[in-house]
């Protein structure tokens, strides 16, 4: 091979070299553009899902919401401002017994067990009248749900009628129904339909079961609760006459029995 030969196959290869090297260079450049974008869309997804779930945390839930409602939909049955006096009885009834109650009570349960019949014939016969103030404490406690979503069924009921709302009542403290405290149950809708279908006339209501799917008497229930924290009782089951507890005779807890709660209200109806 000639001199001239060689010098110039040398030249060609670097020429080769050159040109690969400038390739391979457009495409290391290339991928760095498309890596880069890739990262840039990358960290701003990131961010716009950050920012969505910060403004999805920063949301009102349902209960915030119904809480801060303007307008309320009060259940029939009711009076007084945003539909929060219940009162139950014969208009002729001098005397009205104060009823503050939270769904998930167990104590509530207890008493309704022992002495709901008992109160019920009293208000049928005309003795007293009673109003029902509802609580939702005990979901604060546990961070639950159940006591605010079962008194916006009792709204669903009341909505049917007195007697309904009190047949439900009954029906959710039964030992058949009532839940542990700790056991939200209360707070699925299914479950509150399920008690339901126990009472004659929430049985196969369909108003009342969209009622209570829909959350219809949510708002209602909240400014209930908030009559409640109002009122200064701090325990369930709370009963009053004139201001005065209801309590058991030498005890301030109210009565649990039949004999107790009879002595009891026969006192405070003597005023």
């Amino acid at each position: 091979m000639s001199a001239r030969n060689s010098q110039a196959n040398k030249a060609a290869a670097r020429e080769r070299l050159r040109l690969e090297r400038e390739r391979q260079a457009k495409k290391d450049k290339v991928r760095r553009q498309v890596v880069v974008g890739v990262s840039a869309v990358a960290v701003l997804a990131i961010a716009g899902g950050i920012g969505y779930a910060v403004v999805q945390a920063n949301k009102p839930t349902q209960w915030e919401a119904a809480k801060d409602a303007k307008n309320v939909t009060a259940p029939q049955n009711t009076t007084g401002e945003n539909g929060t006096t219940v009162v139950i009885g014969k208009s002729t009834a001098k005397k009205t017994l104060e009823l503050y109650e939270d769904s998930r009570c167990p104590v509530c349960a207890s008493f309704e067990q022992a002495v709901g019949e008992t109160l019920k014939k009293d208000v049928d016969a005309g003795k007293y009248k009673v109003r029902y103030v509802g609580a939702t404490f005990i979901d604060n406690a546990t961070r639950g749900e159940g006591s605010k979503n079962a008194l916006s069924a009792l709204g669903a009921a009341l909505n049917v009628s007195q007697e309904a709302f009190l047949q439900y009542k009954a029906a959710l403290y039964s030992a058949k129904f009532h839940p542990e405290e700790n056991d939200d149950k209360f707070a699925k809708d299914s479950y509150l339909l399920e008690v339901a279908d126990s009472v004659t006339a929430l049985k196969g209501n369909e108003q009342f079961r969209k009622n209570v799917e829909d959350g219809t008497f949510d708002a209602w229930a909240m400014k209930m609760s908030a009559s409640f924290d109002e009122s200064g009782v701090k325990g369930t089951p709370t009963l009053k006459m004139d201001g005065k507890a209801v309590t058991a005779a030498g005890s301030e807890n109210a009565p649990m029995t039949v004999a107790e709660y009879t002595a009891a209200v026969e006192k405070a109806l003597k005023g």
